[in-house]
């Protein structure tokens, strides 16, 4: 059962018979198989049949939160009965908006100190990424934001509140400057991240509220690209706090706070909510709260 509902969760996600066999391993045929005794064991139609695939029908979204329920649940009691044998094993996976990779090591690096058996994979993806992550099962925990877009059922620990720098050229007219306000932000030639990434349009929110139109000269998913841009001289950016200390070139480009509002945003560790929670969760959350600049109840 458990194995047919994996399988479920995987066509529901992949979207596409021959795709969904191909990530299970198994031929179509042998998927279809298992999809329609899952079918006959629970008595439902779970999607809906065409050539190709067409959906899941209304049986089928219930069962499909089950099964992420279940399978959830099956996965955490075997890490719990594997780590009372051995400790904390494996590999951790954590999505992380791009935004919060500087600091990623802040909570890696004290975590595998306690538990050295652990590796970790950390992956750079959106924040609806991360959630869509998260609801199938496939990466332990993410960091994202908590107070901008909804979330879906996750537990959150507060890590730090993001603030926004404009960074310059320091060879710029505005590198004398102490402070800059997001209207005049607006007016330099800007290279941004992209806006299916939540950092873009909060920055997008703040420029629309101090009555700011801006149309970015350039846009990249990548952090390091619009950093190499703005070190021409011929481009500038906003990026967070912690993502311009990270960089270290103080001799090569200026950051200047961006004020009215001097707006932040809280970032934090999400998992899914789930009780009881896998070992290594709960030991990751653990160590998110012993970290985090904020205070929590």
């Amino acid at each position: 059962m458990i194995d047919k509902l994996e399988m479920f969760m995987v066509l529901a996600r992949e979207q596409h018979f021959g795709h969904a066999a191909e990530h299970c391993g198994v031929t179509q045929p042998t998927l279809s198989s298992a999809l329609r005794q899952l079918e006959d064991h629970l008595g439902v139609v779970l999607v809906k049949r065409g050539s190709r695939y067409q959906g899941l029908t209304p049986e089928g979204e219930r069962v499909l939160e089950w099964a992420r329920h279940i399978v959830g649940s099956t996965r955490s009691m075997r890490d719990e009965m594997r780590a009372m044998r051995f400790g904390l094993t494996g590999q951790v996976q954590i999505a992380v908006i791009p935004t919060a990779l500087a600091m990623v090591h802040e909570l890696t690096t004290p975590f595998r100190e306690k538990h050295p058996d652990v590796s970790f994979a950390i992956l750079s993806r959106t924040s609806a990424e991360i959630q869509a992550l998260l609801d199938d099962l496939r990466i332990d925990a993410g960091i994202t934001y908590l107070d901008n877009e909804p979330l879906g059922q996750v537990t959150a620990i507060p890590l730090y509140r993001e603030r926004y720098q404009l960074l310059t050229s320091n060879i710029d007219d505005l590198a004398g400057q102490e402070t800059i306000t997001w209207r005049e932000a607006a007016k330099l030639p800007l290279c941004l991240l992209t806006p299916d990434m939540q950092n873009r349009r909060i920055i997008d929110q703040h420029l629309d509220a101090a009555g700011a139109k801006v149309s970015a000269t350039l846009e990249s998913d990548s952090m390091i690209a619009l950093f190499t841009h703005v070190q021409t001289g011929n481009w500038a950016s906003i990026m967070p706090e912690k993502m311009v200390e990270s960089f270290g070139m103080r001799d090569r480009v200026k950051s200047i706070p961006i004020i009215e509002p001097d707006a932040t945003h809280t970032v934090g560790l999400i998992a899914a909510k789930r009780e009881p929670a896998t070992p290594v969760v709960s030991a990751l959350l653990k160590e998110a709260a012993r970290i985090s600049e904020l205070q929590t109840a």
